[in-house]
């Protein structure tokens, strides 16, 4: 998919297929997930300061935080880099436990990456994380196909380093050389 004109119609069209398969496939399921992504065992969380002050409900200055983050006396959970925050291996406090919810779906504090996640846009391509039971990879595909159209197909590809990515493009179909 190229930026230019009908390029990026183009890639409009697949994220809008993206986003609606989330609404429609993913999002539903959640709720009776056999492995929330909520209590991030596989995943990272990618936070910025001000959401992880408000997730973990932290009273204290960055500054402080930060320097008894260093001294290994943070939460075991978060990580510090490049001025971000990254949080693993432990639920993520907006997860009730017992709704099976996220107690900050729809607000500002929720992460970009908890929207995002499993299937989301990476330059040119869809990608579709097959961690999250609630994909299937052919359904996602044919979505894809049908909002690119009949010029196009989609091409499929696992991340060698992490096979469950999987990235999806769309390629134009070629058309037949004519005999004459």
């Amino acid at each position: 998919m190229s930026s230019r004109g009908g390029g990026r119609h183009l890639a409009q069209k697949l994220v809008t297929a993206a986003d609606a398969y989330q609404r429609a496939v993913v999002i539903p399921h959640c709720s009776s997930c056999s492995k929330p992504c909520c209590r991030l065992e596989p995943l990272v969380l990618e936070l910025e300061w001000r959401q992880l002050k408000g997730l973990w409900q932290i009273e204290e200055s960055r500054r402080a935080f930060d320097k008894r983050l260093d001294a290994g006396h943070g939460p075991a959970e978060i990580r510090a880099a490049d001025g971000l925050y990254f949080a693993h291996g432990k639920v993520c406090p907006a997860y009730d436990e017992a709704g099976r919810s996220c107690r900050v779906y729809g607000q500002d504090l929720k992460p970009a990456g908890c929207s995002d996640f499993p299937v989301y846009e990476d330059g040119d391509a869809i990608i579709a994380d097959l961690r999250c039971e609630a994909v299937d990879l052919a359904d996602l595909a044919s979505r894809l196909a049908r909002a690119a159209g009949p010029g196009y197909r989609i091409v499929q590809a696992a991340d060698k380093a992490f096979p469950f990515l999987v990235t999806l493009l769309v390629k134009r179909v070629a058309k037949p050389v004519a005999k004459g």
